[in-house]
C-alpha cells in the first residue's frame, strides 16, 4: 500500500494554524464548530494530512484573527536564516516549541512584561543559560561518576 507523505508546506501550515489555536485558547472542538467541520478534520489539517484549501483557510484566519498570510510566515529573521550553515530545521523546532504548551506559557507570560530593558535582560539570560552545555556537563559527571564507583 503506497501512501503519499503530507507535503512539508501543508505541514508548516498546520502547525502554524495549531500554534494560533493555542495562543487563541481555543479547543479543536470550538474551532471546528466555527467552521462548521469535525474536530477530527482540524486535527487532520494541524498534522498536514488534509490540504487546507483557500476558503477554509480564509475561514481559520478570521475566526483566529489574523490575515491567512499568519499561516506561512516563519518568523521576522526567516530571511537572515536563508543560505546560512544547517539553519534547515530551525524554523520547524522553533515552530514546534511555541506551539507546545510550554511554548505558549513562555510567550504569554513574557508578554505580560511591559518593562523594555526587562525583556532584553531576561532574552540576554536566557541565551547566556542556553550557551550553559548542560547535556554535556550531566553526560561527563555520569561518566565520572561511574568511574569513580566503577
Amino acid at each position: 500500500m503506497n501512501t503519499k507523505a503530507p507535503s512539508q508546506i501543508d505541514v508548516f501550515v498546520g502547525s502554524r494554524v495549531r500554534m494560533r489555536r493555542l495562543m487563541a485558547g481555543l479547543s479543536q472542538e470550538k474551532l471546528a464548530d466555527g467552521l462548521g467541520i469535525t474536530f477530527q478534520q482540524v486535527q487532520k489539517y494541524e498534522k498536514g494530512t488534509n490540504r487546507i484549501g483557500a476558503s477554509r483557510l480564509q475561514a481559520i484566519a478570521d475566526i483566529l484573527g489574523v490575515h491567512p498570510s499568519f499561516f506561512f510566515q516563519e518568523g521576522d529573521d526567516a530571511s537572515a536564516r536563508t543560505g546560512a550553515g544547517d539553519t534547515t530545521r530551525e524554523p520547524s523546532e522553533i515552530s514546534s516549541f511555541v506551539s507546545s504548551k510550554e511554548g505558549i506559557a513562555l510567550n504569554r507570560a513574557f508578554l505580560k512584561i511591559s518593562d523594555p530593558v526587562l525583556r532584553k535582560k531576561i532574552i540576554s539570560l536566557v541565551a547566556a543559560v542556553a550557551q550553559t552545555p548542560e547535556t554535556e556537563s550531566s553526560r561527563a559527571g555520569t561518566s565520572h561518576a561511574q568511574d569513580l564507583h566503577g
